[in-house]
């Protein structure tokens, strides 16, 4: 079963420095049929102009990752990480017993594109940590690229909930195939360009929630790029 989330159903908030779109409900967006899916609490899609930022905030009990498109985020928090990434960057924060942090856009021009995605940890409690790894164009072209799971196998960042996350930039005309277990969930979610999971259209900033396949077909209409979750 396939249940799909066009685009322009999500929730959209134009804050002037920022502009977002919530998959799940979040912050004054609220809809009861869009709490979450799986483990994935919350997948934003941000924009945040140049000089402006997210300033000092604290989070609890999260595993909170950021996948920045386009564009640079400078990170700061209380535990002592300062640190800038990059488009193709991935960060990691275990928000744990409670951390404080800021993120900014320190370009003077070009605005900062990026995902924002909270997962529920396995317990409450863990001891806040911070990670970041950068992602070349090679590793994730026309295949799955691991960006986290729970044991951190094949390089990836090491989270606490049995989840893996997956990037691929795929050519146009292009098709993947994962294998699924009916026992677990999944999610597509299209960065850019237009691809067909097992058929089925999704476009740009589109979703997709996937159960009880035993395969998941990912065909690419285009040059595309996008997420794959697979989940408990």
């Amino acid at each position: 079963m396939i249940l799909l989330r066009p685009s322009d159903t999500r929730g959209h908030m134009q804050h002037g420095w920022l502009e977002t779109w919530h998959t799940f409900s979040f912050d004054r967006y609220y809809d009861p049929e869009w709490m979450q899916f799986g483990k994935l609490r919350v997948l934003n899609e941000d924009i945040i102009q140049p000089g402006s930022e997210f300033p000092d905030h604290p989070h609890r009990d999260m595993e909170i990752v950021t996948y920045v498109i386009d564009g640079t985020l400078q990170h700061r928090d209380n535990m002592g990480n300062g640190s800038v990434i990059q488009a193709g960057d991935i960060q990691y924060m275990c928000a744990g017993t409670g951390v404080m942090h800021s993120e900014r856009n320190p370009r003077e021009a070009d605005a900062t594109h990026l995902y924002q995605i909270w997962i529920p940890p396995d317990q409450s409690g863990h001891t806040p940590a911070y990670d970041q790894k950068s992602i070349a164009s090679a590793e994730k072209h026309n295949r799955f690229c691991l960006l986290i799971s729970p044991d951190g196998a094949d390089g990836s960042i090491a989270v606490h909930q049995d989840i893996l996350m997956f990037a691929t930039s795929l050519e146009a005309d292009q098709a993947l195939r994962y294998t699924a277990n009916q026992q677990r969930t999944y999610w597509v979610q299209v960065v850019s360009g237009k691809i067909r999971v097992n058929g089925m259209e999704l476009g740009h900033g589109a979703g997709a929630g996937i159960t009880m396949e035993e395969k998941i077909t990912i065909l690419a209409d285009k040059n595309s790029e996008f997420l794959l979750f697979d989940m408990v």
